[in-house]
């Protein structure tokens, strides 16, 4: 009894240290940081062995390859020679009750030594990882410091063979923006958050990697002041405005470097005064077009008015960013005094898609499920097609790209205004229309 005993010790405290292993390699850093700052005992202790993975499972590695070698030793000779001995008192030859005693006992130990010293201990610990790495960390880390010398042996070699494998020591990033997406589509599923809020996380994220241009308003939709314009053009001008800033400039918009805040002008006019645009100008920051949509926002933040100008590297004016325009990135267009603009994407009873020229690519590419490259020059639906045909199409053109059919349905003069896209079948070729 006292052999059995001793067994199944073995086989829990082989269970002890998968629980720990997997406990601290699964917990996060942010939630045991959080546990830290509340005091939460053995949080200290937890953050500390998963920062050091490496010394950490090289302590678990001798605990559980001792406690193997402890096992197979002890229950191969000890509950070995029992069960043989019993066998040979029921009658069974010498060979065979020892053939069979050993064979039974090695099965069952390694059994339960799967079972109960892997499998259990480690599906408990995917439960809750951070709670059960709190508990156990205080013993690991103890026994970390007791087997220094073996630890830091392990440890090191390990090392050194990755280095000569041309290995990283450590990963480029604990986490990877794809690995947020998922988690945030996960808590989406699970209705931890919203779907709105699946959508704007998503927005926010693709924020950070879209430059200026893909959310600014496009030159051709910029309604602004010319000076020299004779005055009755110009009040008429103001009071069509559905906008409370606009860009003045002289003769054509590519002069514009100042906006003109309509407010300004209201105290005046209503008292009577003439009109006097040049003295309420303020002037406005202008930034390159390929200024990440984030650092435009803080200059936006900064700025004398929220609007800049957005210019090429020929010095071009492209178009203009308000942050509306990045709020409407976000979180999507806003009801306004405009008439109300058509949705970016409708999806049809038959599958496939309604989609607006001017929509983002990222957004459509989301929908789709579509992997576009990193590094690309258009930041639209309608760039996009234009890039895959390599001109400018005509209504009714299509191109096949990605696994899906896209064909132009209307022309709003050389714009692409709406796209019908459809799924391809998967042996279907691709066609360029």
């Amino acid at each position: 009894m006292v052999e059995l005993a001793i067994a199944v010790l073995l086989i829990a405290l082989n269970g002890v240290f998968a629980l720990s292993e997997l406990a601290i390699v699964s917990s996060r850093k942010t939630r045991l940081k959080v546990m830290v700052e509340n005091r939460r005992s053995g949080a200290e202790a937890a953050l500390a062995l998963s920062e050091d993975p490496g010394r950490f499972l090289s302590t678990v590695q001798v605990g559980i390859t001792l406690v193997g070698v402890l096992a197979g030793a002890f229950s191969g000779a000890a509950l070995g020679d029992m069960l043989s001995d019993q066998l040979r008192d029921a009658g069974a030859s010498p060979l065979v009750a020892q053939s069979v005693g050993y064979g039974v006992v090695i099965s069952l130990i390694t059994y339960f030594s799967v079972v109960a010293g892997e499998l259990v201990p480690k599906h408990l610990a995917l439960r809750d990882p951070e709670a059960i790495a709190c508990a156990v960390s205080p013993a690991m880390r103890f026994l970390s410091r007791a087997a220094g010398p073996l630890v830091w042996l392990l440890d090191g070699s390990t090392r050194l063979v990755i280095f000569v494998f041309g290995g990283k020591r450590e990963p480029d990033a604990p986490v990877t923006e794809e690995e947020i997406k998922t988690l945030v589509a996960e808590a989406a599923t699970a209705g931890v958050i919203e779907s709105d809020e699946r959508r704007m996380i998503s927005a926010v994220l693709r924020l950070g990697d879209r430059p200026v241009r893909s959310v600014m308003t496009p030159r051709t939709d910029v309604a602004w002041i010319d000076l020299d314009d004779a005055p009755e053009t110009i009040r008429a001008h103001l009071v069509d405005a559905a906008h409370s800033l606009l860009p003045v400039a002289r003769e054509n918009v590519d002069s514009a470097v100042s906006v003109l805040q309509v407010r300004d002008l209201l105290g005046p006019l209503m008292a009577g005064a003439p009109l006097d645009i040049e003295s309420k100008l303020r002037r406005a920051p202008i930034l390159p077009d390929t200024l990440d949509a984030l650092d435009a926002l803080q200059v936006l933040r900064d700025a004398e008015v929220p609007m800049a100008f957005v210019h090429d590297e020929y010095g071009h004016f492209e178009g203009i960013v308000t942050p509306a325009d990045i709020l409407d990135a976000i979180a999507g267009a806003f009801r306004s005094s405009e008439p109300e603009e058509e949705p970016a994407a409708v999806r049809r009873a038959d599958g496939s898609w309604l989609i607006a020229g001017w929509m983002s690519v990222d957004e459509m590419a989301e929908k789709l499920g579509m992997s576009l490259p990193e590094k690309r020059d258009y930041q639209t639906a309608a760039g996009f097609v234009i890039d895959e045909l390599q001109h400018l199409p005509v209504t009714g053109e299509t191109v096949a790209a990605f696994g899906y059919r896209f064909e132009v349905v209307d022309m709003d003069g050389r714009r692409i205004d709406k796209l019908l896209v459809s799924a391809l079948p998967p042996s279907a070729e691709d066609d360029s229309g």
